[in-house]
């Protein structure tokens, strides 16, 4: 099997791209720039340029992310999540591809009326990245419907590991931490999620892959324990022996004051894939912070 997989220059990407190298499989990473295979998304030269490549199957990770980002400039957010996903849904019926795995997002439910979150809770997205989200879902459930591509939906809880952005919570507590500078937790860290390393991402990705009961479903992915953000500070705290200080700052949005209390439900993901994480959440927590003690390399 050889895959093509956009986004892979960032935290998940890499992540994805070491895992799948330990199980033998192939991959043909791009992304908009930091690799040989660089170039833009948006651009229908450079995404048909990708069709004399060989491979069978694209993981679609390339996105902006940055929910501050998407805030103040949905216009960008809408281009790259939204249109960017339908050039490389063209590329892969042109291609054929026997699986067609979208990267969507938990925030597309939004703050969830019921707990946990099942793969049949309803969207109530809140900010353009979460919109942008669920418009990306309905073009892969259309290029299933309508072109017959095999695709495939993954909505992840929070996920974290090495090469992880600066901005981002876990990493940025892990570097706090390691300083001993202070812990600042956005919206007093009330919000709840179920965080997972990476690399159980990148396993469910490749059962995914190998499963063909997978073909037309989407699944919810977390972690196995739930905990506030604020908890998860304290845990970070605790595995690096620091004495930063915790400062509860407001939300980044109004959008963003209630706070977000998400967990899945990952019977889905249990019983028709048979998936189960490697990496619990103090094991993933303690290999990110020996990659950022080891300089982040």
């Amino acid at each position: 099997m050889r895959v093509l997989v956009t986004g892979a220059n960032g935290m998940v990407g890499r992540n994805l791209l070491d895992y799948l190298s330990t199980k033998g499989v192939e991959t043909i990473p791009t992304d908009l720039s930091g690799l040989k295979l660089s170039g833009n998304l948006l651009e229908k030269d450079f995404v048909d340029s990708l069709e004399s490549l060989d491979f069978d199957a694209i993981v679609h990770l390339a996105a902006v992310t940055d929910i501050k980002k998407t805030i103040e400039n949905p216009q960008l957010c809408y281009e790259v999540n939204c249109f960017g996903t339908l050039n490389v849904l063209e590329l892969a019926v042109k291609k054929r591809a026997k699986r067609f795995i979208f990267s969507s997002s938990a925030n597309v439910f939004g703050v969830p009326k019921k707990l946990p979150v099942t793969e049949e809770s309803p969207f109530d997205p809140r900010v353009p990245y979460d919109y942008s989200k669920v418009i990306g879902e309905q073009l892969v459930m259309s290029y299933l419907k309508n072109r017959g591509l095999p695709v495939a939906i993954t909505r992840s809880w929070l996920l974290f590991g090495e090469h992880d952005q600066p901005t981002r919570a876990t990493i940025r507590f892990i570097r706090a931490c390691l300083s001993n500078e202070p812990l600042t937790l956005y919206n007093g860290g009330r919000d709840t999620t179920a965080p997972s390393h990476a690399a159980n991402y990148a396993k469910l990705v490749l059962t995914i892959l190998q499963n063909d009961g997978s073909a037309g479903e989407a699944f919810n992915f977390g972690g196995e324990k739930v905990v506030k953000i604020r908890e998860l500070a304290q845990m970070i705290k605790r595995l690096t022996n620091s004495s930063s200080e915790v400062i509860l700052a407001p939300p980044r949005s109004e959008l963003e004051r209630e706070p977000q209390v998400s967990y899945p439900s990952n019977r889905k993901v249990e019983k028709v894939l048979g998936y189960r994480n490697e990496l619990s959440l103090e094991e993933g927590l303690k290999r990110t912070i020996q990659w950022v003690r080891g300089g982040e390399r």
